[in-house]
């Protein structure tokens, strides 16, 4: 008998749902077994007949030691599959604040389901790197920092179910929605499909965020961003002080960091230009303020305020000032933004590498991130980081946003 023959003293079996092959989930899944110094064999597979039927995978696995098991099947659940045999969920009580038990569940930003009582519950607010935590007839995700003493805590990889977000299924409309990040895709088609995306969002009532960096500012793109603002395009704008500041110095004194816009030369003293522009908010009581006084007249900043387009602006340790509208204290900071990406449908990331990671953390997989950078490395940090719903674009935000505007505003 040959040694492939002989079972491994370990075994499972698992089950999965959805559109395994044409979104190449199943070769991973086999290839996680494998990983894992694991045997499968496939019990089931039925294929869906049509481009909208799932597939169903019936599998079982084996390994090793009861460790390769848990971090196949941990693997496993990521990819959809489910212990067939799982039962519900594990719970532990949490023991001091912030302190989740030993083998806690981490989650990912994949629709997830949890099993109490017999009965499959959704988790809300869904995230990646997260714990679940059922109150109230409900599941929950929820940061380690918001953890309480009292809270159950899912356990355990058992009576989990995750759901993974299927490709597109209209490959020739948003063809460019694939893992390759390419500088010598054309910038129109992928402005065209962007476009597309951010229509589907706002006819299906979700919102519209944009995630913009002072890259924005700095190769004139902010007109078209206000001008997408005023339009009704963007619901929320998601950045850190300099995107602020530079913003507000182009629209006081015409330079983005002592740079004249008009013509790209450098300002006499145009280096104290952005503490001028800071200084003046300060005066004006915040943005809003310098609005409504008149003191501010144009720009990013004003769209928001005339529109009542809810912004954040999220500090660092580098910031000059920083304005009187930037949150200082990261919890918080990161908070409004949890909070302003909820029910968002479209997340536009411009040329903001930082700010762009922490919101692809922050959102479920089914939210369409398309990141624009001219450096390719951003966009590909971006989806390595976890957000493999994230759509990249390598180009000049500048140009993106011209093109953007021109394609959505008609007037």
């Amino acid at each position: 008998m040959s040694s492939n023959s002989i079972a491994m003293p370990f075994q499972e079996v698992v089950e999965a749902e959805g559109h395994l092959i044409d979104s190449h989930i199943m070769e991973q899944i086999f290839d996680s077994v494998v990983e894992h110094e694991g045997r499968f064999e496939v019990q089931h597979f039925h294929i869906g007949r049509t481009n909208s039927d799932p597939s169903r995978l019936r599998l079982k696995v084996e390994a090793p030691s009861p460790e390769r098991m848990q971090k196949m099947l941990a693997q496993l659940l990521g990819l959809g599959c489910t212990p067939v045999d799982g039962g519900d969920a594990q719970f532990e009580t949490v023991e001091k604040d912030c302190c989740a038990p030993l083998d806690f569940y981490s989650t990912t930003n994949h629709r997830t389901m949890v099993r109490h009582d017999g009965v499959w519950f959704e988790v809300g607010k869904q995230r990646m790197d997260a714990t679940v935590v059922f109150e109230n007839g409900n599941a929950v995700c929820r940061k380690l920092r918001e953890l309480r003493k009292g809270d159950r805590v899912v356990t355990g990889m058992r009576g989990i179910r995750v759901i993974p977000e299927s490709k597109e299924r209209d490959r020739l409309q948003f063809a460019f929605m694939s893992s390759d990040i390419s500088s010598e895709r054309q910038v129109e088609t992928a402005v065209r499909q962007t476009a597309s995306l951010m229509r589907a969002a706002k006819t299906a009532g979700h919102k519209i965020v944009a995630v913009a960096g002072p890259v924005v500012i700095h190769t004139g793109g902010a007109p078209h961003l206000a001008k997408l603002i005023r339009a009704g395009w963007v619901n929320a704008l998601l950045a850190g002080n300099a995107l602020g500041v530079h913003d507000i110095e182009s629209a006081l004194l015409g330079t983005s960091l002592g740079v004249r816009t008009a013509d790209g030369r450098l300002e006499d003293h145009g280096h104290r230009n952005h503490m001028r522009a800071i200084n003046a908010i300060y005066r004006a009581g915040g943005i809003r303020q310098a609005v409504e006084s008149g003191a501010l007249a144009s720009g990013v900043m004003y769209e928001c305020v005339r529109s009542n387009v809810p912004f954040v602006l999220a500090g660092s340790l580098r910031d000059d000032g920083p304005l009187p509208d930037t949150i200082t204290d990261m919890n918080a900071a990161q908070d409004a933004y949890s909070a302003q990406l909820q029910g968002a449908g479209v997340v536009l990331c411009l040329s903001s590498m930082l700010h762009s990671i922490a919101v692809g953390n922050m959102s479920p997989g089914w939210v369409k991130i398309v990141c624009v950078d001219i450096n390719p490395a951003v966009v590909t940090k971006v989806g390595d980081r976890g957000s493999g719903q994230c759509v990249g674009v390598v180009t000049d935000v500048g140009l993106f946003l011209e093109l953007l505007a021109r394609n959505l505003v008609t007037q």
